[in-house]
């Protein structure tokens, strides 16, 4: 057993938080079990979906699509290995290919593939691996700035960089003692979304609670790092392994979201993103940050369900630009070059 696992047994025995079971359920997987959570749908034979959330993120990312969802999809999000209420793996091993392992582990045990596949930032590098390697259970994909290999980086992102270094949970760890979470959770809401201003109070409030929850976990910064590591180490593999030559091995309809306003994934990839993927359409959000399923999730979900009818009807709508978010009027714009 690693020393990150032991570490949460250890937790667990002193009285720190488990899983609660409100609407997580585990599946058990090859090293450790992967919690997912379920949006009931609402109503039965509604296709399979599964959502795959981002660096230091959880099934809550995506509660607010997946409820927008409810009348298209069967949606399940999980919590990738160390994340959320899934505990961190037996051998410690959290590099990109270990998140994809335990995403099709989970869709083979739980026999729910082929699904409506959606992940953002690094959850949209470990589907993209997925649906490159594993056809057989995607049926289309939907990617919200996904992490997709960006050299160099866009300066905003280098913080987030950094943690791949060694020794910088530590850093971070002595830093952040000075500070309250409520303002660790300010900096993190100002590093994802386009305008965090408009977060009501009250979805602040839980945002707040769920950061101190994760940050008194003793292996939660470990868990980060290492991640960070192995989207470090993926962006710097060559050849048939490389993202982006998966990403051209993808036969799956996708989707692909973008924030103008994003701080952590260039929209100059958008255009790569687009030529990448054989059959993909593109969506920009001029608003949006880097987690536009909970910035604008209703506008989201609009669109994921224009996307899936279009599927569904063999049909192909252009590439387009939501439209500003208050203003009424469509229209449309090639990516960057």
């Amino acid at each position: 057993m690693s020393g990150l696992r032991e570490t949460f047994e250890a937790e667990i025995a002193r009285g720190g938080d488990a899983p609660d079971g409100d609407g997580l359920h585990p599946v058990q997987v090859p090293g450790s079990p992967l919690y997912a959570e379920a949006q009931p749908p609402s109503r039965s034979g509604l296709p399979p979906a599964l959502f795959v959330h981002g660096l230091g993120g959880s099934t809550r990312n995506w509660e607010l699509l997946m409820g927008g969802l409810a009348d298209a999809v069967d949606g399940h999000a999980v919590d990738l290995p160390g994340f959320g209420q899934s505990p961190p793996p037996d051998d410690a091993d959290l590099s990109l290919d270990a998140h994809m392992r335990a995403v099709v582990d989970h869709l083979e045990r739980s026999g729910r593939g082929p699904v409506h596949l959606f992940g953002n930032s690094l959850g949209g590098a470990v589907v993209t691996r997925l649906a490159a390697l594993r056809p057989d259970l995607v049926r289309t994909l939907t990617l919200i700035s996904p992490a997709l290999p960006e050299l160099p980086p866009q300066t905003t992102a280098w913080p987030t960089a950094m943690l791949a270094l060694p020794g910088a949970s530590g850093v971070v760890r002595r830093v952040a003692r000075g500070s309250s979470f409520e303002s660790q959770t300010q900096a993190l809401l100002e590093l994802c979304y386009g305008d965090p201003g408009n977060i009501p109070p009250e979805r602040r409030a839980v945002m707040v609670s769920e950061y101190r929850r994760r940050a008194q976990l003793p292996y939660a910064l470990d868990v980060l790092s290492r991640s960070a590591r192995g989207i470090v180490r993926a962006y710097t593999e060559r050849g048939a392994h490389s993202l982006w030559r998966q990403a051209e091995r993808v036969t799956a309809p996708t989707l692909l979201v973008y924030g103008l306003k994003d701080r952590l994934v260039g929209y100059r990839m958008a255009r790569r993103a687009s030529q990448a993927f054989a059959d993909s359409r593109l969506l920009v959000l001029p608003e949006a940050g880097h987690v536009a399923m909970m910035e604008y999730p209703d506008l989201v979900a609009a669109r994921v369900e224009d996307f899936l009818t279009e599927v569904a009807g063999g049909l192909h709508l252009q590439e387009r630009e939501a439209p500003p978010m208050r203003d009424s009027a469509a229209w449309t714009r090639q990516p960057p070059a």
